[in-house]
């Protein structure tokens, strides 16, 4: 692969990652249908290309709630237990059905698994506009709403499911303020993209072939890649912190149904 060919396929994922890793659309979703298009380093290279443009946004995070994370870490660590136990349902269904998800989004039926995906997302903001903008009296951030931003989690696994969105959903419905929901939805990217990264990269020692596949140049264009996602991941933070104090989720819905309706019909013209 030429320099400039892995840098601009690189940029774009990283600008893509970054803008829509913290917004309620599935960073996840569009790479995977950005990699269905042509915009990849190679079947073999996608998961671990896409966990290094996560490792970007993770930059992100820490950058904007760097006083958040070194709290976690004083007395009487409530939220980081919180964080910790909300973090298992992920781990498990990473560990156990990665590759099973994987499949899913690389078959013939790729693009219609991705619609019906970013469909449910769009259903899932719609309800959580209409319940956010009723609530009267939320309640602090507890256990029963971080576990809930847990399990749903665990089920953002599947692109085109929003990991921000829905946790996001679950927090909110469970009556848990949108401020500390949206605080704590941020943090529990964390863990699960260091997890992600640890179990890809062992992955990639044991396939040496593909490393020596991807070479300097693709190593580059990676490079800005997640500089990219870092930087536009900054941004998306700060846009959906507003979103969410206003409890505007409408325009990302209708996005949402847009693309589902896009990959629908490309899966039905057989284009893909």
């Amino acid at each position: 692969m030429g320099l400039w060919e892995a840098i601009w396929k690189s940029g774009v994922l990283g600008i893509v990652q970054g803008l829509t890793e913290f917004l309620p659309v599935s960073s996840s979703g569009h790479l995977t249908f950005l990699q269905i298009l042509g915009v990849n380093f190679g079947e073999g290279m996608t998961m671990f290309i896409n966990i290094l443009m996560h490792l970007g946004t993770l930059v992100a995070v820490v950058i904007v709630f760097w006083r958040d994370i070194l709290a976690l870490f004083k007395k009487p660590f409530k939220t980081l237990f919180m964080l910790i136990v909300a973090t298992i349902p992920a781990g498990v269904v990473g560990l156990l059905f990665s590759d099973d998800i994987d499949a899913f989004f690389t078959g013939e039926k790729a693009l219609l698994n991705l619609s019906v995906c970013f469909a449910a997302t769009a259903a899932l903001l719609l309800v959580c506009e209409i319940v956010a903008k009723k609530q009267k009296q939320p309640h602090d951030l507890g256990w029963g709403s971080s576990l809930a931003m847990g399990f749903t989690q665990a089920i953002a696994l599947f692109p085109g499911i929003s990991r921000s969105g829905s946790t996001i959903v679950a927090g909110t419905v469970s009556g848990a303020k949108r401020e500390q929901v949206a605080s704590f939805s941020f943090l529990m990217s964390i863990p699960v993209i260091l997890g992600s990264f640890a179990v890809e990269t062992y992955d990639i020692i044991k396939q040496p072939e593909l490393v020596a596949e991807i070479g300097t140049n693709g190593f580059i264009g990676i490079a800005v890649g997640v500089v990219l996602a870092a930087v536009f991941g900054f941004l998306a933070i700060k846009l959906m912190l507003n979103a969410i104090r206003k409890a505007n989720y409408m325009w990302f819905s209708i996005y949402l149904l847009g693309l589902s309706l896009t990959c629908f019909w490309l899966n039905a013209l057989g284009i893909f």
